[in-house]
């Protein structure tokens, strides 16, 4: 059968990307990476772009894990040992001893009881929350929330959903009292660190107001927390945003393995009941498979630095480099959002400006993320960078530099 007339909506639905300014395009690619070496950390050759070097201010590898020889030899040694992937889904013998090892490890890192990994944490969000919500479950979701807890509350078809303004507690308290009398149980669900900010919820006041409100509902409430960009990235032992909050009670934590741990795949913690209820129905668990014995090696390894002293001394200088950034911005004159995260969004606030910058670092052999309208709001342009433990100071110096020579742009 003919594609012809599906070709023309789909070329037309590109179009209307490209003039909406929401059109990704043609994905740059990494052909190859020459390790940190003196005062330079890792520079990443791109394709066509013939030996010019880059600086990687863009990437989610916080702590330079993904190239670090002993996650990269424990990936090694795994592969030859158990081959390059699982052969099939977990239920049909496609677990492996390193699975095992890192789910529980993973659970005592957070002080949880059970723990379960996913192919991905966007996989790990969709999976877990369509078996939580049932016909009388409200969502309650943070109005900046990932895409992935997005589709994952269109895809559980609850009762309701509400969306609190952006980190607005008070709001979140009006979206409950809303809910009395009409549901039997409350999910509320937020990003531990919001990706495009770096900035992150008042856990203890979230806590607090579920646990005020549970018995008013038959079923209770359950907090559900993505942290994919906290866990690793911050806070002394690198627990995130947690850790950082000073509150550790929520429910059900969700993270990455393929940020600041450098590896791939998602996980949840939560009590040992609920995993075994999860391993019973998330879709996205059951019918797919896991990562590989050799992925589930190297992460066991990072999780084996992150939770040493090494660990915390890669933290604490992760956190001097991303203030001395910061600062360094704000001395050019740039605004920044208020907090210590890795994740320094400097605000713009003009598309065309955020535009220009980002190409001109391009130039200059710097990669950053630039966001703006429609994807954020008019007015709300900045550019997302990216501070990593493998950056040098001198690398920070640099990019510093160049920004400051085009304070006109």
């Amino acid at each position: 059968m003919s594609l012809d007339k599906m070709e023309k909506w789909v070329s037309e639905r590109l179009f209307q990307f490209k003039e909406k300014g929401i059109l990704k395009g043609e994905e740059s690619v990494i052909r190859g990476i020459k390790k940190s070496s003196g005062n330079k950390g890792p520079r990443y050759l791109m394709e066509g772009e013939g030996g010019k070097e880059f600086i990687r201010m863009n990437s989610n590898s916080y702590l330079g894990l993904s190239l670090n020889k002993e996650v990269i030899a424990a990936e090694k040694e795994a592969t030859e040992r158990f081959g390059v992937g699982p052969g099939a889904v977990r239920f049909i013998d496609g677990t492996f001893k390193p699975h095992v090892e890192l789910e529980k490890k993973l659970a005592e890192f957070h002080r949880r009881e059970s723990g379960m990994i996913f192919s991905s944490a966007y996989a790990a969000v969709c999976g877990i929350l369509s078996p939580l919500i049932s016909s009388e479950t409200v969502v309650i979701s943070d109005a900046l929330n990932h895409n992935c807890i997005i589709n994952a509350i269109k895809l559980s078809r609850s009762k309701d959903k509400k969306i609190y303004v952006h980190l607005n507690m008070g709001d979140l308290e009006i979206k409950i009292k809303e809910c009395l009398g009409n549901c039997q149980r409350i999910i509320i669900v937020t990003d531990g660190v919001f990706s495009m900010r770096g900035d992150y919820p008042d856990l203890k006041k979230l806590v607090s107001l579920a646990k005020k409100y549970h018995p008013e509902f038959k079923e209770g409430i359950l907090t559900v927390m993505d942290d994919s960009h906290g866990v690793g990235a911050y806070g002394k032992t690198g627990r995130g945003t947690g850790e950082v909050s000073g509150e550790d009670g929520i429910d059900i934590l969700i993270a990455t393995l393929g940020k600041a741990l450098g590896v791939n795949g998602g996980y949840v913690v939560t009590k040992s009941k609920i995993i075994e209820y999860l391993r019973e129905t998330a879709p996205f668990y059951i019918y797919s498979n896991p990562i590989t014995p050799s992925e589930a090696s190297a992460a066991l390894k990072a999780l084996e630095i992150l939770d040493s002293e090494k660990g915390r001394k890669m933290l604490s200088y992760l956190k001097e480099m991303t203030i001395y950034f910061k600062n360094g911005l704000t001395d050019l004159g740039y605004e920044t959002i208020k907090g210590e995260h890795p994740i320094v969004a400097t605000m713009i606030r003009d598309t065309q400006k955020t535009i220009k910058l980002v190409n001109y670092l391009k130039e200059k052999g710097i990669l950053t993320v630039g966001l703006k309208y429609p994807v954020v709001p008019r007015g709300d342009e900045c550019i997302r960078f990216q501070i990593s433990a493998s950056h040098t100071k001198d690398d920070l110096d640099y990019v510093l530099k160049r920004i400051g020579s085009n304070l006109d742009i």
